[in-house]
């Protein structure tokens, strides 16, 4: 007799972090169901905290205003806040920067990957040094 077991293989949802946007006005529609959506700072925060760091993160820079009126905390707040205050491993994160604002967008981008970039070669150092 032979026994099969099946790996349920986990799907860990893509994240999108956008106040206004749609996933289809940045992805293409027939992968919507692929992100969860959070329009916040603290909603990015609270999610990962729950959920853990995702796959794949697609951020928005500029969140709007928060309950007070005031601007809320923005994409490179939550890029921060995952470099220096979440405790994860970003090594295997992917991510795009969908902001419309190409300063803020260059600032996550630039975090993001060398701290990546960073982490990598700590784990991983050159060879022949």
């Amino acid at each position: 007799m032979k026994l099969i077991l099946l790996a349920k293989t986990y799907h860990m949802k893509k994240l999108f972090l956008d106040d206004l946007r749609t996933i289809d006005m940045v992805y293409d529609k027939s992968t919507e169901n692929d992100f969860n959506i959070v329009r916040s700072y603290d909603e990015f925060v609270h999610y990962i905290q729950t959920h853990g760091l995702p796959e794949f993160i697609s951020f928005d820079n500029d969140l709007g205003l928060d309950t007070h009126g005031e601007v809320a905390p923005d994409g490179y707040a939550a890029a921060k806040w995952l470099v220096y205050e979440s405790g994860l491993d970003l090594s295997k994160l992917t991510f795009k920067v969908h902001s419309a604002n190409p300063v803020a967008a260059e600032q996550i981008r630039g975090l993001l990957t060398n701290y990546i970039n960073f982490i990598s070669t700590r784990h991983h150092p050159m060879s022949g040094d």
